[in-house]
């Protein structure tokens, strides 16, 4: 079994309860003391922008906002896929802080160490 759990999200505030509920696993993983990352992608790098999560509620009545507010004060690393993001217009300058550009490369080692939760 391992300790390494890599959350991998697609949609960004475009399925709302999928981007809220990656963000509560990744908190939840952290306060169990497991090693998480959040990788985004597609849509989903658009959570990673500058004043984004604060508009994203699930239908459950959570906030992205609160989760990802762990995520960040708890240096859980969120990657933003590089060719997704610059294919929206979104640079490194627009990122929320803890957030950082990462290629296809980082998101298969970090599978290849531990477990994938993919949304």
């Amino acid at each position: 079994m391992t300790d390494s759990i890599v959350i991998a999200l697609s949609c960004g505030s475009d399925n709302p309860n999928r981007a809220t509920r990656a963000f509560f696993f990744a908190a939840t993983a952290k306060k169990e003391g497991k090693n998480v990352s959040v990788f985004l992608l597609d849509e989903g790098v658009y959570l990673a922008k500058e004043g984004i999560a604060q508009h994203v509620k699930a239908a459950t009545g959570d906030s992205l906002d609160d989760h990802l507010s762990y995520c960040q004060e708890y240096d859980v690393p969120i990657l933003v896929c590089t060719p997704c993001a610059i294919a929206r217009k979104i640079t490194e300058a627009d990122l929320i802080p803890g957030a950082k550009f990462a290629k296809g490369a980082d998101l298969i080692d970090l599978a290849c160490k531990g477990s994938v939760i993919s949304l």
